[in-house]
This record gives C-alpha cells, sequence and structure tokens, in this order.
C-alpha cells in the first residue's frame, strides 16, 4: 500500500525534477500514448503454460521423475528454496549456484535473477540440474517478456522493459485481483509521474526480507534501497517474479487519477486521490486489525 502517515505534495503544486535513479537506469518522462499498438499486442498476453524441455533433459534414456511449480508471486530466494526440495539437494545450493548459471539477464539485471524464474510448472527429470532448472525459468521469462505488448506497453508507460517487470512484481505483490492489479499499476505511474516516492509496504518488506502487514513508522526510514518511502523512483531491482495478469496489468493500467491505496479488509482494497479520504480507509484498517502502526500494507 501507499503511505498513510503523512500526506504527499499536493497535486496542484508543479512537480518537482525527479532525480535520477541510483543504478543508472533510464528516468521515466510523462507516459506518451500508444494505444494503437498496446491494443494490437493485447492478443498475445496469455500466460506462458510451461513449456520447453530442459535443456536436453529429456534425451533417450532420461526418466521423469516429477515437476515443479514456481506460484506467480514467489520471491527468488522461495524459489532457490523450492528447487533444492525438488532435486533433493542440500540447502542453499541452488541460491549459491545461480551466480554461475550463466543466465540470460538483462543488463539492468546486473545478474540478479529476482523478476526473471517465471511462474509456471516446469518437468523435472533424473538429469535436471539447478542450473538447467534456472535457465529454462529465465527463458520462458524471456519469451514472455518479449511479446509485442510488453514492449507497447514500457513505450507508453515510459518505462524501460525491465523497469516494467518491477512495476508488474510491484503490483503482484500488492493486489490479488484483475481489477486491483490494473488500480495499483495505475498508482504507480500515478506517483512516479508526479515526483512521488512509491511508499509501498511491498518494496519494503523485500529490502528487509521479510512479509508483513504492518509498517511501523521507524522501520520506513530503513537504509535499504528497496525503501520507496526514502527513495523516489523504483526499487533497484524486481521485488518478486510476477505471472501474467499483472505483466499485463503493468502494460495496460487502469485509468484513474489515484495516489494512495490500502487494502482494508480482504476484498475491500480502496483507491483515492484524496489523502484525507485515505487517512479514514487506514485508519479503519487499523482499527480492524488492532494496529498500532500508521501504515497498512495490501
Amino acid at each position: 500500500m501507499t503511505d498513510p502517515s503523512r500526506p504527499s505534495r499536493p497535486r496542484s503544486q508543479p512537480a518537482p525534477g525527479r532525480p535520477g535513479p541510483p543504478d543508472g537506469r533510464r528516468t521515466r518522462i510523462t507516459r506518451r500514448g500508444r494505444l494503437v499498438l498496446l491494443t494490437a499486442a493485447l492478443a498475445v498476453a496469455a500466460a506462458i503454460a510451461v513449456p520447453f524441455v530442459l535443456g536436453g533433459d529429456e534425451d533417450e534414456g532420461t526418466q521423469r521423475t516429477g515437476t515443479l511449480t514456481v506460484p506467480e508471486g514467489w520471491r527468488a530466494s522461495q524459489v532457490y528454496a523450492a528447487v533444492d526440495t525438488a532435486l533433493h539437494l542440500k540447502k542453499g545450493t541452488t541460491g549459491k549456484k545461480a551466480a554461475d548459471a550463466g543466465l540470460s539477464l538483462p543488463g539492468d539485471a546486473g545478474g540478479n535473477p529476482e523478476g526473471y524464474l517465471y511462474p509456471a510448472t516446469y518437468p523435472i527429470t533424473d538429469r535436471t540440474t539447478p542450473e538447467r532448472l534456472l535457465t529454462t525459468m529465465v527463458d520462458t521469462a524471456n519469451r514472455a517478456y518479449a511479446e509485442g505488448t510488453v514492449a507497447a506497453g514500457a513505450e507508453q508507460n515510459a518505462v524501460s522493459r525491465y523497469q516494467l517487470v518491477t512495476v508488474a512484481s510491484i503490483v503482484q505483490s500488492e493486489a490479488a485481483t484483475d481489477k486491483d492489479m490494473a488500480r495499483v499499476a495505475r498508482v504507480v505511474y500515478n506517483r512516479l509521474d508526479e515526483g512521488m516516492p512509491l511508499q509501498m509496504d511491498s518494496t519494503l518488506n523485500y529490502g528487509l526480507g521479510r512479509t508483513t502487514l504492518h509498517t511501523r513508522t521507524s522501520e520506513t526510514r530503513s537504509k535499504t534501497p528497496y525503501n520507496t518511502y526514502v527513495h523516489k523512483g523504483l526499487p533497484p531491482t524486481p521485488i518478486a517474479n510476477p505471472g501474467a495478469r499483472a505483466l499485463r496489468a503493468a502494460t495496460r493500467p487502469a485509468e484513474g487519477d489515484w495516489l494512495y491505496f490500502v487494502t482494508v479488509k480482504s476484498g475491500d482494497t480502496r483507491f483515492t486521490s484524496d489523502y484525507a479520504e485515505h487517512q479514514r480507509n487506514v485508519a479503519e484498517f487499523n482499527k480492524l486489525h488492532s494496529s498500532p502502526s500508521p501504515s497498512a500494507s495490501s
């Protein structure tokens, strides 16, 4: 969710210049219309069902021993742990091998596969290795992200393809339904366009290596680069591995002027551009959840 503890700059004031991201990523500019291209490409945005054979794992003489399903929204650390379990490896093996697996990642990723371990069901054979399995996940992601709809969505929303995947990962972490995903994506882009910090609990939680519904004011001063209460712009990398629905929401967000949202209770996420209204929604969240915190997370 967005920070309810303090108001941001009123929309009537001009947006200040937005500092460039610390890792050299391209600074966003105002969205440009590319709706025709995007609409034409949406037909190919369906989820990829898996897929492809694991780099020769199913050659003659191999035996399929099972499958591994990566759910939408898992972090890389969760994927690594699941691969260790599926392949009966010592805990931590896959995470250590990821850096030397020769994965086909974009330069912006800096070797970090977060966001590129595509959610799908993968076959496991008696020849499957962590490197092969991770390679197939990344190759599947690259195929999904190479679709025309992703390129068109990135252009319309004035972000790079890697940044769009980052937006999709935030959407995946903050919302559950298609409707809410599209609205959360719009909040992200609106805040970026206004030069406002995202103030998302999901990014802070990722930086702190946790998941929680409550964020304390003191935690919003944490020094992690994923603290979007402090650092403007998108976090350095995706914060999860988004699925097709979140990717679709990031490519074609809902229309609206929302700047704030909070999930008051299951199935009741409220979006608004009015800070006073948002405060009332957060107060209701805190009352329902008995939270001493001034912050709430979807």
